[in-house]
């Protein structure tokens, strides 16, 4: 039942712009060094054998300062060659790419930087180039997020794409993601909205690759799809809680009494061990006000059990799982991302509707700018960018793909009532289908293949 996931009212911290907050901003720029030449002046000498040398030292001192300031120049068109050669290398065969990298990293002009918040911006319908896909034409489309396929008739939700304020998203390009991916793991470690989000990223890529070349494979709490002409592979590891839990099982998890581990990560971690781009989120499943904690483990009837207040437990867990990025992967090799809060929707009032009603029905992205609903804990992201920043004290880079925002405006975009039904719909439900609607999930076509353009603008412009 979804009630299991019905959020608390929250707190504040500084992820958001929204009320009176600035959101966490990422600002990303290419640099061009400037050189500066400053010639040195002589004293002039008195006298005539002086006088002489003086005139001999005031040639070379020409003919140095003339050969400083020309290899000043040649060097200042050197780095500036260099530049545009390593941007154009890297956009190499998209769609204007080279255009598109400069616009997203621009080039800092005459010392006035110019930059891109990515994460601030607002939703553009655009039906002309969207959806980036199919939801009939995807082979690996999930029942949990085909609304088309379960009866949803307006599919507008389809047309919407996200415009960044003062710079454009690079369109996404399947072929240079693959190339980048060519004999490379990409997994989404975490919940089902990491199992949305890779649902989308295998869509966006499915299309482009010949059914005898692709696959998903799932083993336990692991699936795989496989682009074989690249041996590359997109994963996805359930891990809700991303500690050791009573939730692991990937199909039977709906436990009301959840409890965690949060010292233990290892029977996880070794499934991630090796994979060279790592996106990780976890949220959905800590909304509650207590979590279980375990000393010792599931089979022993001596472990120590406490209930503990949800974010003094979360930072247990994040701290269990920066310890294993720290100890146990290759920074010279993997990339590593957070995807910050998916957004619900369940309470109409904070759009303007009764508050009886939710997601069910609604047609149109919220227009108000900063936006933000009371389902998004501002509190526990800082914990997460706090945790974050102690690991790039220690030299682990983790970035964060502040998603948050812009979903909140999404509330046309969820799966409502168009999904498959896991359980049977009573008849009470039915008579009021806002009582059975999904507010937590997204439709695809739709808001996780923004936040794949975002990953991908990371993954190769970056």
């Amino acid at each position: 039942m979804l009630r299991d996931f019905t959020p608390h009212v929250v707190g504040v911290n500084r992820l958001s712009n929204s009320r009176g907050d600035k959101m966490g901003a990422t600002t990303v720029a290419i640099e061009r060094d400037e050189d500066e030449v400053t010639a040195s002046t002589q004293k002039r000498g008195e006298g005539g054998a002086w006088r002489v040398l003086d005139m001999a030292k005031k040639h070379r001192s020409r003919v140095s300062w003339a050969f400083r300031s020309r290899f000043s120049s040649l060097m200042a068109i050197f780095v500036t060659a260099a530049i545009i050669l390593v941007v154009s290398t890297a956009t190499r065969g998209g769609n204007g790419a080279l255009r598109e990298a400069i616009e997203v990293f621009p080039v800092r002009d005459l010392g006035k930087e110019k930059a891109c918040d990515l994460f601030n911006g607002r939703w553009v319908y655009e039906s002309s180039t969207r959806p980036l896909y199919s939801e009939r034409s995807c082979r690996f489309m999930s029942d949990q997020s085909a609304c088309e396929k379960f009866g949803r008739k307006n599919l507008k939700y389809q047309g919407w794409r996200w415009q960044p304020h003062g710079c454009n998203l690079p369109s996404f390009n399947a072929t240079n993601l693959l190339e980048r991916l060519r004999g490379k793991r990409l997994a989404y470690v975490g919940d089902s909205l990491n199992r949305n989000q890779w649902i989308s990223m295998v869509c966006l890529l499915d299309s482009l690759i010949p059914d005898h070349l692709k696959s998903v494979e799932t083993t336990g709490s692991l699936s795989s799809f496989k682009a074989k002409e690249y041996n590359a592979s997109v994963e996805f590891y359930w891990s809700p809680l991303l500690v050791e839990s009573n939730s692991d099982d990937p199909v039977h998890h709906r436990i009301p009494d959840r409890i965690i581990r949060a010292q233990s990560i290892e029977k996880h971690g070794k499934h991630w061990m090796g994979a060279d781009i790592l996106v990780f989120n976890s949220y959905l499943w800590w909304r509650r006000n207590k979590m279980k904690v375990l000393w010792g483990s599931f089979e022993d009837k001596w472990g120590i059990y406490k209930e503990i207040d949800i974010l003094r437990s979360y930072e247990m867990a994040l701290r269990t799982w920066a310890e294993w990025l720290e100890f146990h992967v290759d920074t010279q090799k993997t990339r590593l991302f957070f995807m910050s809060i998916s957004p619900t929707h369940f309470w109409g009032d904070e759009w303007g509707i009764d508050s009886s009603q939710n997601c069910y029905n609604e047609t149109e992205p919220i227009a108000k700018e900063g936006y933000w609903g009371r389902g998004s804990d501002r509190r526990m992201m800082q914990l997460v960018e706090s945790t974050i920043e102690g690991l790039t004290k220690r030299g682990v880079n983790v970035q964060i793909l502040n998603i948050t925002q812009l979903s909140e405006y999404r509330k046309d975009g969820h799966p409502s009532i168009f999904r498959k039904q896991w359980e049977s719909v009573t008849e009470e439900q039915l008579a009021n289908p806002s009582s059975y609607a999904d507010c937590i999930h997204w439709c695809l076509p739709g808001v996780p293949d923004v936040w794949n353009e975002l990953l991908y603008t990371y993954i190769l412009f970056r």
